[in-house]
Parts: C-alpha cells; structure tokens; sequence
C-alpha cells in the first residue's frame, strides 16, 4: 500500500523514536532500557523518567502482555478511522513493566476482561510503516 492510499494518521519518527518503529518493520517490539538505572520505558523520548539519564539501549519485549483496560470506539477522531468503527483499543501490561496502548484486533466486545492474555501483532500500513495490534493470546 502507498503512503497516499493509507488514510489515517502517520507518526513522523524522531531520533528517539526511530528505533521502535523500525523494530516493527522486522517484527519485533523494541523497548528502550536506561543504560544507568536498567528501567525499562515505554513511549520512546530522551531522558529517562526515574534517574535522568540521557544513555539508553533498546531490549526487545517478550511481546505478551494482560489487558489493562480497553475503550470500544464508536465515534472515528479521523475520517481514516471510520471503515473500522467500533474497534477496541487496548491499554497492556507488559512482563517489562510498562504499558502500552493499541488496536485489539480479532477480537469482539465479549471477550474483553481484565487481565486477558494478549500478544503483540504487527499490521503493515504502508510500505514503510507497520503499526503495532494486540491480539488475544
């Protein structure tokens, strides 16, 4: 798929974030760890929230993770968003000790519980960017 045939929105990867998102391109789900204190941090940014250290490496996760807590959608923010209404967006625990945010796909509104095992899935959005999903575990 062409960047222009793909309606919704686009993250524009920075520095601190690029690693992630090429991550996803070759399948795998990319966390940065402080290189100080060891914590792991989810989103991707510069400095780290607990000692302030500007040095970190990328670990990959496990990819499995529980469910947090989900909202079902049933209003598009984004016209791109509207062929997909109702979908479910999911927050997840993971064993690395963040949290994360994204689509639940295969799944209907009857299946949500807390704690439900998940894993992580990637969807191809263009030819450059793939976007990560939760699927039931």
């Amino acid at each position: 798929m062409e960047a222009q045939d793909y309606l919704k929105p686009t993250p524009d990867p920075s520095p601190d974030t690029a690693p992630f998102w090429n991550g996803l391109k070759e399948g795998k789900l990319l966390l940065q760890a402080c290189a100080e204190c060891g914590k792991v941090r989810h989103y991707p940014r510069p400095v780290c929230p607990h000692c302030y250290a500007l040095e970190h490496r990328w670990v990959e996760a496990k990819g499995t993770g529980a469910v947090h807590s989900w909202t079902i959608s049933h209003h598009a923010f984004h016209p791109g968003f509207k062929p997909e209404l109702p979908y479910i967006l999911v927050t997840v625990d993971l064993p690395e000790g963040v949290r994360m945010q994204a689509q639940l796909k295969g799944a209907d509104a009857g299946a949500l519980r807390l704690g439900l095992p998940v894993k992580i899935g990637f969807e191809a959005a263009t030819e450059n960017l793939v976007l990560p999903v939760f699927v039931v575990a």
